[in-house]
């Protein structure tokens, strides 16, 4: 069993590199996506203290900063996931994993799948690029990137570091495939 992190900043194409994955590897990969937990919240808890809380701390002062706040519940339910992630795991199944971690989210995935093959991948892309993909996309609060970007990768260790700034998400599907050896999806033509 293999798991695939990809882990970056809101809009960086984790979740198109995971589906372009899919398609070329052999096997049976699932997709655990953060996005899919966060959204398992009732729409009264999608900003509130208990679960995650966003403000924007730059005010008008500039361009908007929105400052991510995890309350107890958002806790449990961000180590829930790399807890399912990790059982899925043990029982056989290849993933791969988008996430935005921030703290200590990395190492939590380190412990919890040990002895499995666990390959971690950075998905960067410059600011500028990411804050036009979240303009672009229109279901992100103007400033996730922003405050993400300084916090998401820094004292994270990775295998492998991808900028999908300047790359399709099949040819960065294609570079993890080929840096990892991993064994691809033959296709038949009749």
């Amino acid at each position: 069993m293999t798991v695939i992190l990809l882990n970056g900043v809101g809009s960086a194409g984790k979740s198109s590199i995971a589906r372009a994955l899919q398609e070329i590897l052999a096997g049976v990969w699932l997709h655990v996506a953060m996005d899919a937990f966060i959204e398992m919240l009732p729409g009264h808890l999608q900003d509130d203290p208990a679960t995650f809380s966003y403000s924007d701390i730059a005010g008008d002062a500039g361009p908007p900063e929105i400052d991510i706040q995890t309350g107890e519940a958002g806790r449990r339910l961000l180590m829930g996931m790399r807890s399912a992630v990790a059982a899925m795991a043990r029982l056989g199944n290849d993933i791969i994993v988008d996430d935005v971690l921030l703290g200590d989210g990395l190492a939590d995935y380190e412990q919890q799948l040990a002895g499995t093959r666990f390959l971690k991948i950075g998905v960067m892309a410059p600011l500028d690029v990411l804050e036009e993909r979240e303009a672009a996309r229109g279901d992100r609060m103007a400033g996730l990137a922003r405050w993400q970007f300084s916090r998401v990768h820094a004292g994270a260790s990775y295998d492998f570091e991808l900028d999908s700034s300047n790359a399709t998400p099949g040819i960065c599907a294609e570079r993890i495939v080929d840096r990892f050896g991993l064994s691809r999806r033959t296709t038949f033509h009749i």
